[in-house]
C-alpha cells in the first residue's frame, strides 16, 4: 500500500492545482484581439538546468581598434586641437610643437640637397675630363658613386620629414592615425615636453564595437569557455541587459585579484557603452539534470509570491501560484507545479495577470 502514497500526494496536488486554476476561470475573462498582439505563447519544455555565475567587469576598446600617439620630437605645445571625447578623423592635428629637433632636420635637407649639387656638379666634371682624356673611368665611377650617396641621403631625409610632418616653421604637428575618439589626453598648451618623451600624449579609439572585460576567480576558471553566451547588465542602464558571447579569455591571471580577465565582444550603436562604465555580466552553465522552465518574464511576482499565466484557450487563462527552483540563463526552473507541454504567458504576462486579478 505504500508504494502508491506518492502517486497519491501528486493527484491531489495536481487537483489542488486545477481548482485553483477554475477558481480563476469562472471570471470567463477573453483575450481581446490587441491583447494577442502583445503577449506571446510558450509551451513549457524541460530544460538543462543552468547555474548562473555573475562576474564584474568594464567597458574597454578592442586593442586592434585604439591607438596610442606619442611626440616623436621634444619642444613647446604651442597649440592642442583635441580634447577628452572629441571624435577626430585619420589625419587630423591634434597638437603642434614647435621644436629646435625640426630646425635640425631643415638644416640636414638643406646641406644633402647642397650635397646633391655638389656631387652632380663634379659628376659633370668627371665626364668632361674623360671625354678629354685626362682622367680615368675609376674617376667617374667615383663621381657617380657620390651622386648616388647624395640622392640616398636626400630621399632619407625627405622621408623623415614626411614622416614627420614637418614644416617651413619648426612646428611638428601631431596628428592622428586612424578616426575614433579622443579617450586619453596627456598634453596641454605652453607644455615643455623634453627631447625622447617616450609617454602617449592621446590614446584614440574606435568605438564601434567594444569589449565587455570580465573578472573570473581562479575557481571559476573551468567553468567559462569560449563562445559561450552572456548577458550584460551596465550600471548605467539597469533596465537593459545586453547580449553577446565570450570572445577570449586571456591567459594571464593578475597575481594581486587572482582573476582571469574574460573579453565579450560586443556591438556598440549609439555608442552607448563608454570605456570604463562599469558592467555585471551573467553566466550560464550547464550543472547537470532537467527540469521544466519558463521564460523569466513569464514570472510574475505580486504580495511576495510567485504566479504563471497559463493559457489553455483565448476565455481561459488560468493564474497558478508556482514556487521556483532557481533562475539561470534567462530561464526560471520549477521543481513541481508546472508540465512540459502546458503553455504559458511569457510576454506582457504582468498586463494579463492584472486584467484577471484586479
Amino acid at each position: 500500500m505504500k508504494k502508491y502514497i506518492p502517486f497519491l500526494a501528486l493527484f491531489i496536488f495536481l487537483c489542488s492545482c486545477r481548482q485553483q486554476d477554475q477558481e480563476v476561470a469562472e471570471g470567463r475573462f477573453r483575450l481581446t484581439d490587441t491583447m494577442l498582439t502583445r503577449i506571446s505563447i510558450d509551451t513549457i519544455s524541460d530544460r538543462a538546468v543552468l547555474t548562473e555565475l555573475k562576474l564584474s567587469a568594464k567597458i574597454t576598446p578592442q586593442d586592434k581598434k585604439m591607438t596610442s600617439v606619442f611626440a616623436v620630437v621634444g619642444g613647446l605645445v604651442t597649440q592642442v586641437h583635441a580634447s577628452l571625447g572629441d571624435h577626430v578623423e585619420k589625419g587630423a592635428v591634434l597638437a603642434s610643437i614647435r621644436s629646435t629637433e625640426i630646425a635640425e632636420f631643415e638644416r640636414q635637407l638643406r646641406d644633402a640637397q647642397s650635397d646633391l649639387m655638389l656631387a652632380e656638379k663634379n659628376l659633370k666634371v668627371a665626364d668632361d675630363l674623360f671625354s678629354s682624356k685626362l682622367n680615368s673611368e675609376k674617376d667617374v665611377a667615383s663621381a657617380q658613386k657620390e651622386v648616388e650617396n647624395a640622392r640616398a641621403e636626400l630621399a632619407r631625409i625627405q622621408e623623415v620629414m614626411r614622416i614627420y610632418r614637418v614644416n617651413k616653421s619648426s612646428v611638428y604637428n601631431v596628428v592622428a592615425p586612424i578616426s575614433g575618439y579622443v579617450i586619453e589626453k596627456k598634453i596641454n598648451e605652453n607644455m615643455q615636453l623634453p627631447s625622447g618623451y617616450d609617454e602617449s600624449i592621446f590614446t584614440i579609439a574606435q568605438l564601434d564595437e567594444v569589449f565587455v572585460t570580465a573578472n573570473v576567480y581562479e575557481n571559476d576558471i573551468q567553468k567559462v569557455k569560449i563562445g559561450m553566451p552572456v548577458e550584460v547588465e551596465m550600471l548605467s542602464y539597469p533596465e537593459k541587459r545586453l547580449k553577446g558571447n565570450v570572445d577570449k579569455i586571456l591567459s594571464i591571471l593578475d597575481p594581486e585579484s587572482k582573476t582571469l580577465k574574460v573579453n565579450i565582444r560586443m556591438l556598440n550603436p549609439g555608442l552607448l557603452l563608454k570605456p570604463d562604465m562599469i558592467a555585471t555580466v551573467y553566466l550560464a552553465y550547464d550543472e547537470g539534470g532537467h527540469m521544466a522552465a519558463v521564460p523569466n518574464e513569464a514570472v510574475v511576482f505580486d504580495n511576495s509570491r510567485n504566479y504563471l499565466m497559463m493559457y489553455v484557450a483565448r476565455d481561459s487563462i488560468l493564474t497558478r501560484e508556482v514556487i521556483p527552483f532557481k533562475s539561470a540563463g534567462g530561464y526560471t526552473f520549477f521543481q513541481n507545479g508546472i508540465a512540459p507541454g502546458e503553455k504559458v504567458i511569457s510576454r506582457n504576462a504582468l498586463m494579463i495577470y492584472d486584467a484577471i486579478n484586479d
